[in-house]
């Protein structure tokens, strides 16, 4: 086995949203009373780009994922310039994934076919619901026409390969109306569908102010039911909250999944990159305050924190995201991305499997098994290194990304 470069991706940060939503712990911004800074954003953008992508010149992207906040508030000539930018600067192939997220209630009419002109391949609609009152407790800006309305512009500009956001377990719904949910958006045939139970995050008004949620039993059995529902659709579950038809995974998510390299640029944006020739493992973060991004002096001065990460937190790292596919992953591809020999994880990786939690899948697979797949938390604390675990399981930290999961 030999060890080489991971697949490099590009995430595009553009934080701002006409309305902050109440269970959103992402950074995310309203947009100004002055009005959204396009200008001087799309500027900080490219020069931070440039900066970026020092030293990577050779390497090919991808994919670019251009997540929010609500991308679609910034117009198809902003878009395009970065695209044109990360175009110069790195080698890109024809057959690059390139994702955009939306928001059905910021759309104007033609702006997909606008989108698609530049090379916008792909993209995420932030349904949610398909419910009116229950998208009016959730904070959207949009009714459930208006996701209807949003399909029928992208199919018509030519981009079939679109992905809807749906949530499950919220405030007060039972598991009719989230089948129902469900039963709408597979009526619009979706490339891609991302299901994720609503939780209450830290630092969110939902927080604050807890509405009254489904209790976990019943949160678990629209799960169970939804997921039944989607297979029957023909779409396939290959991670914990993403499920497509034949062909249409994300490339973008996957690359995060399997412990790709990416680089990461906006306000708040995380990047993870594999040094060629160290093997080492760099991890950057950019201020998340967008003003501050926008204003900083150079390029430089945008980056808030940067840090190597350890052996022990390369692995841990390694399995926070590859225990959330459900084929798991094999060990020539945990070396292959790490450098770091199977011995490194046996010990717990058989820990895991005495508790139930991960199975092999022969040839030298390893799959988180159904109970393993509903406790993703304690599978994914038993990699914990040993100086950062609690002891608690359930308790593994958040992931690291560069952000977009549509």
């Amino acid at each position: 086995m030999s060890r080489v470069v991971p697949p490099l991706a590009l995430y595009v940060h553009m934080p701002w949203c006409v309305r902050k939503c109440p269970y959103c712990d992402f950074n995310s911004h309203a947009v100004p009373a002055a009005g959204l800074p396009e200008r001087a954003y799309l500027n900080a953008l490219l020069d931070d780009l440039g900066f970026a992508a020092s030293g990577l010149e050779e390497r090919e992207l991808i994919s670019v994922f251009f997540g929010g906040g609500t991308p679609s508030l910034f117009g198809a000539a902003s878009i395009g310039a970065v695209l044109e930018r990360a175009a110069r600067l790195f080698r890109v192939g024809d057959g690059v994934e390139v994702t955009i997220e939306a928001n059905p209630g910021t759309i104007e009419r033609g702006r997909f076919a606008d989108y698609r002109s530049i090379g916008v391949n792909r993209v995420s609609l932030g349904a949610q619901s398909f419910d009116d009152t229950k998208l009016a407790t959730l904070g959207r800006i949009h009714a459930a026409k208006d996701t209807v309305a949003a399909v029928e512009e992208l199919t018509a500009a030519g981009l079939e390969n679109f992905n809807l956001d749906l949530m499950y377990a919220l405030p007060r719904q039972t598991a009719v109306e989230a089948l129902a949910d469900l039963e709408r958006a597979l009526a619009l045939r979706p490339a891609h569908l991302s299901l994720y139970q609503l939780t209450l995050e830290p630092g969110t008004a939902f927080e604050r102010r807890p509405p009254p949620l489904p209790d976990d039993e019943s949160a678990f059995e629209m799960q169970i039911a939804c997921q039944a529902m989607l297979a029957a659709a023909g779409y396939r579950q290959y991670e914990v909250s993403a499920y497509a038809l034949a062909g249409r995974a994300c490339r973008h998510n996957l690359n995060y999944w399997e412990f790709g390299d990416y680089v990461g640029i906006g306000a708040g944006a995380h990047g993870k990159l594999t040094d060629q020739r160290s093997g080492k493992v760099l991890r950057t973060a950019r201020v998340r305050q967008p003003g501050r991004y926008s204003g900083a002096p150079s390029a430089p001065a945008r980056i808030e924190d940067t840090r190597v990460l350890s052996q022990d937190d390369i692995a841990f790292e390694f399995m926070l995201n590859a225990l959330r596919l459900v084929d798991g992953f094999d060990e020539r591809l945990f070396f292959a991305r790490t450098g770091l020999p199977w011995s490194s994880v046996e010990r717990r990786v058989c820990d895991a499997v005495a508790r139930g939690l991960l199975a092999s899948a022969g040839g030298g697979r390893w799959c988180p098994t159904p109970l393993g797949q509903r406790f993703l938390n304690d599978l994914q604390a038993i990699f914990l290194p040993a100086e950062s675990d609690s002891g608690t399981p359930g308790r593994a930290p958040g992931l690291v990304l560069g952000g977009g999961f549509g």
